[in-house]
């Protein structure tokens, strides 16, 4: 209770974007002065522009996949093209939840760049990055389940030309693709125990290993799109990105299908038409939600979130 109302004198005295709470997606509070003045996005506009989750979440129960990518862009539309089409064969829709208890976070900045950051706490804890494009509120992040207690941006964006918070905001992606693909550790890049990507970069090295004597090897890369950044209280930022992985699993020689493949068969059928291949590539989309430390020298994930975007048998 001390945080919010710190953050609402903060929020009163200052002309960047913060955080505020609306009671559900379709209730919008009452601004302020700061919110009324500010020259980015707009609080009644950020709250309308979340009820658009309700229509996603029509459009994939119904298989629509034109509205789904209509609704969506970036890493969202990344994970809705195939995996919408998907469902046409029988692959399940994922499972939404009807999120309420908002806070939106605006960037509290000016520009033709229009986005914001919305984290409901209910039914569970997840970030939401909206952005806009071609005058249209699409999704472009979410829901990221967040890890532990939520991390309350309160200052607007991190500023792109700040020397020392933007350029560490813009490195994270890099330093989680320099951890995942550092086996023994050169970049010295680390996370603190228990967190989620340290899990991930087990499952990159080990997997090879539990699907012998099928082979499979694993590419990751930075999901090209608008990485975006919000200043916390206490001097880090909290940052959404998405990396990709590709794996490539192959039957070893002699044999017409794979022994253990790394995705079931409600995933190859939906994908592909098929129960059993000998090869397979699949693609997998991984939202980040990460929370720089002090002067950044440190990150911390925040929530994590996995989806199969594409699977070929090839």
């Amino acid at each position: 209770m001390r945080r919010r109302l710190l953050a609402l004198i903060l929020c009163l005295s200052m002309t960047t974007g913060c955080g505020a709470r609306s009671g559900t997606p379709d209730t919008v509070p009452e601004t302020g002065p700061s919110r009324e003045a500010s020259a980015g996005v707009e609080l009644a506009e950020a709250s309308k522009a979340f009820e658009l989750l309700g229509r996603l979440d029509d459009a994939w129960r119904d298989r629509d996949c034109a509205t789904v990518e209509k609704l969506t862009t970036w890493a969202e539309r990344a994970l809705g093209g195939r995996a919408c089409e998907a469902t046409r064969n029988g692959r399940p829709a994922p499972a939404r939840k009807s999120y309420t208890d908002v806070e939106m976070y605006l960037p509290g900045v000016a520009g033709q760049d229009r986005w914001f950051v919305a984290l409901a706490r209910e039914p569970d804890p997840a970030y939401f990055l909206f952005l806009q494009e071609e005058g249209e509120w699409r999704l472009g992040a979410g829901p990221i389940p967040v890890r532990g207690e939520p991390r309350e941006p309160t200052e607007g964006a991190v500023p792109t030309d700040d020397p020392v918070a933007g350029v560490k905001a813009r490195l994270v992606p890099q330093r989680y693709l320099a951890y995942l693909t550092d086996p023994v550790g050169v970049s010295g890049v680390t996370f603190p125990k228990g967190d989620p990507v340290r899990g991930l970069f087990d499952d990159l090295f080990e997997r090879p290993s539990r699907v012998r004597p099928d082979r499979l090897t694993a590419d990751v890369r930075l999901l090209v799109g608008p990485q975006r950044a919000l200043m916390l209280p206490t001097g880090g930022a909290l940052v959404i990105h998405a990396l990709e992985i590709e794996y490539r699993q192959r039957a070893r020689p002699g044999r017409s299908s794979l022994a253990r493949p790394i995705y079931g068969r409600t995933d190859l059928r939906g994908f592909t038409g098929r129960t059993r291949t000998a090869k397979l590539t699949g693609t997998e989309v991984v939202l980040v939600a990460t929370e720089t430390i002090g002067s950044g020298s440190k990150l911390a994930t925040a929530g994590m979130r996995r989806g199969l975007a594409t699977l070929t048998a090839d």
